[in-house]
């Protein structure tokens, strides 16, 4: 007899697309277990119509997935590692994290082959992503900025029905999704750092839950979860999420772990980024160091007045 483990999914088509290739993998590497997927609607699936900075982004994409592991409904959660908060509850874990896609961020324009540059002076771009913003408005600061929100294929939608010059959205959800067709350019992660953790899935778990994580140690990439490692406590001691404009991409090579951080202003007057590189078996202490050396270099405040201003809206 089979055991039986089930996913619990945000409904969005790239969540069961990223759930039901989490469901292969594991009966793949695990031929007695059978896998099921159940749907759970979270807040950021249902307020639509607000920016993420304003809303909250304490768990805004995960913490309905995570009640349903708290009260044994469901044994894992899968989400976007983006999306994932850095500080979890105690009792729950990250345990395990997938291969990551290709992680860049994308431009998608009228014009094939355009690329940040080429929008026209004064162009109009959407985003719901402070990074993005941010990043953004420091190569081009003639460029007006307007919300995005809703899944991919909303977002392009909107941008078809529109008069923007582009949109920025993650390579990965576009590709996943078989919608490369709209990729005009990929966007260099030296123009636009991406979000941490973008490009994996995240795969969360009760901590007592023994038989889940044995059984998610064979679906995880090594390489992955230490790259992210470092990227998530590089975000943690910066304190971020949604509402602050940080990125990150750490990378596994031969010679050592190396990580890549940016903050910068909402309005990209001003940004802070800086690289390191350090042990792989170290990860979180490598993290935890670029962190404070942009906070030293002047990052916190950027930080201190972002937080300031979110406090008296």
């Amino acid at each position: 007899m089979k055991t039986k483990i089930i996913i619990g999914s945000r409904g969005s088509e790239l969540a069961l697309w990223q759930s039901e290739f989490v469901k292969k993998e594991i009966e793949k590497k695990n031929k007695s277990v059978s896998v099921e997927i159940k749907v759970i609607k979270t807040k950021g699936d249902k307020i639509l119509d607000t920016a993420l900075s304003k809303i909250g982004d304490k768990g805004l994409f995960t913490k309905e997935l995570e009640i349903e592991l708290l009260n044994n409904k469901i044994d894992i959660a899968v989400h976007s590692l983006k999306d994932m908060q850095t500080q979890i509850p105690t009792e729950l874990k990250l345990s395990a994290v997938t291969k990551r896609h290709a992680v860049e961020d994308v431009l998608i324009a009228k014009k094939k082959g355009t690329d940040i540059n080429a929008i026209k002076e004064n162009g109009i771009v959407a985003t719901g992503s402070l990074r993005r913003r941010s990043q953004l408005l420091h190569l081009r600061p003639d460029i007006k900025i307007v919300e995005l929100r809703g899944n991919v294929q909303t977002r392009i939608k909107k941008f078809l029905d529109s008069d923007w010059d582009a949109i920025i959205l993650a390579r990965a959800g576009v590709e996943r999704l078989g919608l490369k067709k709209y990729i005009s350019s990929v966007i260099s992660r030296e123009e636009i750092l991406p979000a941490v953790g973008q490009g994996a899935l995240g795969i969360e778990i009760s901590a007592g839950n023994i038989l889940a994580d044995e059984i998610l140690h064979s679906i995880n990439h090594e390489e992955t979860f230490i790259a992210v490692s470092a990227e998530r406590e590089l975000l943690k001691k910066l304190e971020g999420g949604c509402q602050v404009p940080i990125g990150a991409y750490a990378e596994v090579t031969p010679n050592g772990l190396y990580l890549d951080g940016f903050v910068g202003a909402i309005d990209g007057s001003v940004t802070f980024r800086g690289k390191m590189r350090g042990s792989k078996l170290a990860p979180e202490k490598l993290g935890g160091k670029l962190a404070e050396n942009l906070i030293t270099a002047g990052a916190k405040n950027i930080l201190d007045e972002i937080y300031k201003n979110q406090r008296q809206k």
